[in-house]
């Protein structure tokens, strides 16, 4: 019989058919990662008036859950106060006098009351005051707060205010903006100049929270239903991001 000569392949070949290099734009995110994002502008009567524009170089839409995590971690602990305590055998009052004698009773040798295998004993491995507070770098923690507000944008609960504008600390002055942008649960609004009849007008909201474009953090934009800024305090965001 005839022998049929096969050809060798070459390694590092596939008989199937060559695959299509992706284009670069897919690759990188397509053309999903250059949109341009906006976040509607209302003024004090709940109209939109013009839809803002958001720096593409900050804000691409993307999230890192990874370091949101590491955040709410890392804020959550710094929150503790660490004060739990427990009382060792030897910070327990009493238990000097041995309470029988070492031999004799048939029951196991004893020196003390407040032994931790004794009712009213001390703690053993327990609780002590100690310090939780750690912080996370600076670029990871810029990181994590980008990735709050781009979460926001995502699920377009991010909107503006022309201006908060409150003449007198009256409740249901600020009672009326938030009537008027028809908001519920719980919001954050984030202005450039909180002033004292903001703060005194809005504080008796059950929901509301008002801080300085200065002062809100990543744990704060995660934990609210809606942020509400100032078109102010979005114009200075990059100063406070750190572009």
């Amino acid at each position: 019989m005839e022998r049929k000569e096969t050809k060798k392949k070459k390694p590092g070949t596939s008989a199937g058919p060559a695959k299509k290099a992706k284009p670069a734009a897919a690759i990188k995110g397509g053309a999903d990662s250059a949109r341009d994002l906006t976040i509607p502008i209302y003024d004090l009567k709940g109209k939109v008036v013009e839809n803002y524009k958001l720096d593409n170089a900050i804000f691409d839409g993307r999230v890192n859950k990874a370091l949101l995590y590491q955040a709410v971690v890392m804020y959550s602990a710094n929150k503790r106060q660490g004060t739990a305590d427990t009382k060792t055998r030897g910070e327990v009052s009493g238990g000097g006098k041995k309470p029988y004698r070492q031999k004799g009773t048939g029951r196991a040798r004893a020196g003390s009351t407040r032994s931790p295998l004794w009712r009213h004993g001390g703690i053993v491995f327990g609780p002590h005051p100690r310090d939780y507070h750690y912080d996370m770098p600076k670029k990871v923690k810029r990181a994590a707060f980008l990735s709050s507000l781009n979460s926001k944008i995502v699920d377009s609960k991010w909107i503006g205010v022309e201006a908060v504008m409150i003449d007198e600390p009256k409740t249901r002055k600020f009672k009326a903006l938030v009537d008027g942008l028809k908001l519920t649960g719980k919001s954050l609004f984030v202005l450039d100049n909180l002033d004292d009849n903001t703060r005194l007008a809005s504080r008796n909201l059950r929901g509301i929270t008002v801080k300085n474009y200065r002062d809100f953090n990543t744990m704060d934009v995660l934990h609210c239903d809606m942020l509400v800024m100032s078109k102010a305090a979005i114009e200075k965001l990059p100063e406070r991001i750190g572009k």
